[in-house]
């Protein structure tokens, strides 16, 4: 399946100013620098990533995917804030073994949708549009996959500067469907009724799934 198929839409999600509002407490006080590679700069180094890898999806398999994607995702995207936001309440109750192995099942599902997502080239590319502030001195990165022959896929790069770089620590769909608002929810759910270690087994067992999907 394409990525253009992949992107489809999904059900409307609140609008992207309450999705902000689920990170905005958690990195209210995170450390700021004055200068460092500007957001749009981060965000577009990912993408040709992304295309890089688009291009060599079938000779890379997924696994190859995975090892190339690794360490552009974890590079790109703050992914202990991201999990400390979705994990809520949760997080401030765990002990440090317990964040540490949650982000790291985090970073593996995270890093294994992109690679399970970008697995076929048929001429897609990104385009980064713009830039603006956002609300905690965020700022928003306004790019499009377009995709020939299919529908194009508006996506907004929430990104924040934590010491001394800028860092990806949302994505934003269609103006409205923000990622860590989806994962908070279903992690909530798992969360409530399996605890911290719950959700660490469901997020490692999605890993193996998608990989194991992938053959």
């Amino acid at each position: 399946m394409s990525p253009a198929d992949r992107s489809r839409r999904r059900p409307p999600f609140p609008a992207l100013v309450l999705a902000l509002g689920l990170f905005v407490a958690a990195i209210a006080n995170a450390p700021a620098a004055d200068s460092a590679t500007p957001p749009e700069a981060l965000v577009t180094a990912f993408h040709d990533q992304l295309i890089q890898v688009m291009k060599n999806a079938e000779t890379l398999g997924y696994g190859g995917r995975y090892d190339k994607l690794a360490p552009a995702v974890t590079g790109a995207f703050h992914l202990r804030l991201m999990t400390q936001i979705t994990a809520g309440a949760s997080w401030r109750k765990a002990k440090e073994a317990e964040k540490s192995a949650l982000v790291e099942a985090f970073s593996k599902v995270s890093i294994a949708t992109y690679a399970s997502r970008f697995d076929g080239y048929s001429g897609q590319r990104f385009e980064t549009l713009a830039a603006k502030p956002g609300p905690q001195e965020t700022q928003l990165v306004d790019t499009r996959l377009v995709n020939p022959g299919g529908e194009n896929v508006a996506l907004t790069y929430v990104t924040k500067l934590i010491d001394g770089g800028w860092r990806i620590i949302d994505v934003v769909l269609d103006g409205g469907i923000s990622e860590l608002a989806v994962r908070r929810s279903e992690y909530r759910r798992v969360l409530k009724s399996d605890g911290i270690e719950g959700l660490i087994a469901m997020l490692n067992g999605k890993a193996r799934a998608m990989r194991g999907k992938a053959g």
